[in-house]
C-alpha cells in the first residue's frame, strides 16, 4: 500500500487464460507500479493542500485500509477545528486489480476544492475466492462506519457522497441503493465510466461491439471481472443496479461516461433508468476519451475538465 519510489509495469497476461496464481502475482506487480513514482507520469501529481494518509477501519471480521484525503489545515489553525467537513466515499476502479493510490490526483483535490474528507476503500479484489459481495460489502461497510462515527473524522453526517470509477462505480451504485434502504440519505452519487451489468447481458450493448479490443483490449478483462463477480449459482442481478428493482428516492447522480468506452453504454443506459424511476440524473458524456481516464490525467486531455465538473457537482450538492 505504501507509495514506491520506483517499479516496472508487468506486462498485459492473456485474461482469457490466466490462472488464480498467475492473477495473483500479476496483480501484485501491477499495484506495485500504480503505487510508485514512475507511475505519477500517468497517473498525475496530487494536489498541493492535501494531506494523505493511511487508516486502518475495525470492520466486522475484518481490517479494511483506506486512503484518507484532507485539507491540510491553516496556519491559524481553524481549519484543524472543524468537525463538519464533507464527506465523499471513493472507491477505485480495476475489480480484479487496483489500489486507491491510483486515484490520488482526484481524491486530492477534491478534498482540497471542495473541501471535504474524502475516503477511498482499499477493497478486496475480485479473485476466485473472494466475489464482488465482498467488495460491495467493504463499499457499504466503510460508508456505514465512517457516518456512524462522523465527529471522529470530523466530517457532517449529513453530507456525504459516493464516488466510484469503472467497477468501483458499480460498487458506489451498490452503496447507494442499500443506504437508501437502510434510511441514510445521501447527498450526491458520482459514476465515472460505470460497469453496472454483470449478468448474462453485460456484453450485449453496441459499445461493447466498437470498443471491445480498440483502444485497449477491454473485451477480455470484463469477461474475467463477471467470471469472478458472482460464483456460479448466484443471482448476477442482485450485484448488477443497472437491474435493480427500484432505482428511485436515490441520490441525485452525475454519470460521467468517456465515449471510446466498451462500457459506456452501461452508463448510458444506467442513466436513462434512473431518469424513468425518477431519481435527477446529470449523463456527460466526453467525446474521444477513454476507459479510466479520470486516472490518467497525465495521458488523457479530458480528465482535468471532468474534474473541474465533478468538483462543482460535489460543491454544489454538499453545499449547506
Amino acid at each position: 500500500m505504501s507509495q514506491t519510489t520506483d517499479a516496472t509495469r508487468p506486462p498485459e497476461p492473456d485474461f482469457t487464460a490466466i490462472t488464480a496464481a498467475e492473477l495473483r502475482t500479476y496483480r501484485e506487480a501491477e499495484n506495485r507500479f500504480r503505487a510508485s513514482g514512475a507511475a505519477r507520469a500517468v497517473l498525475g501529481e496530487p494536489a498541493t493542500g492535501a494531506a494523505i494518509d493511511w487508516q486502518t477501519i475495525a470492520l466486522p471480521g475484518r481490517d479494511l485500509p483506506v486512503r484518507v484525503y484532507q485539507p491540510v489545515p491553516a496556519e491559524d489553525g481553524e481549519a484543524a477545528a472543524r468537525t463538519d467537513l464533507p464527506l465523499v466515499i471513493h472507491v477505485h476502479g480495476g475489480g480484479f486489480v487496483g489500489t486507491a493510490v491510483q486515484s490520488d490526483w482526484i481524491n486530492s483535490h477534491l478534498a482540497v476544492g471542495l473541501p471535504a474528507v474524502v475516503v477511498s476503500v482499499e477493497h478486496r479484489l475480485l479473485a476466485p475466492d473472494s466475489p464482488l459481495a465482498n467488495a460491495a460489502d467493504d463499499g457499504w461497510d466503510v460508508l456505514d462506519h465512517v457516518v456512524r462515527h462522523a465527529a471522529q473524522w470530523g466530517v457532517d453526517p449529513a453530507r456525504a457522497a459516493v464516488f466510484g470509477e469503472s467497477c468501483g462505480a458499480l460498487i458506489s451504485a451498490l452503496t447507494a441503493i442499500r443506504a437508501r434502504e437502510a434510511g441514510l440519505e445521501l447527498t450526491a452519487q458520482v459514476l465515472v465510466n460505470p460497469a453496472v451489468d454483470v449478468t448474462g447481458t453485460a456484453f450485449d450493448y453496441p459499445s461493447i461491439a466498437e470498443y471491445a479490443y480498440s483502444p485497449t483490449r477491454a473485451l477480455p478483462q470484463l469477461q474475467l471481472m463477471q467470471r469472478l463477480a458472482v460464483p456460479q449459482g448466484a443471482d448476477a442481478r442482485t450485484f448488477s443496479p443497472l437491474y435493480a428493482d427500484d432505482l428511485s428516492g436515490l441520490a441525485p447522480a452525475l454519470v460521467v461516461v468517456p465515449t471510446q468506452d466498451a462500457v459506456a453504454d452501461h452508463g448510458r443506459r444506467y442513466a436513462e433508468r434512473l431518469r424513468e424511476a425518477g431519481t435527477p440524473v446529470r449523463l456527460s458524456e466526453y467525446p474521444g476519451a477513454k476507459h479510466a481516464f479520470l486516472s490518467m490525467p497525465g495521458v488523457e486531455p479530458q480528465a482535468e475538465a471532468a474534474q473541474a465538473e465533478i468538483l462543482a457537482f460535489l460543491r454544489a450538492a454538499l453545499a449547506k
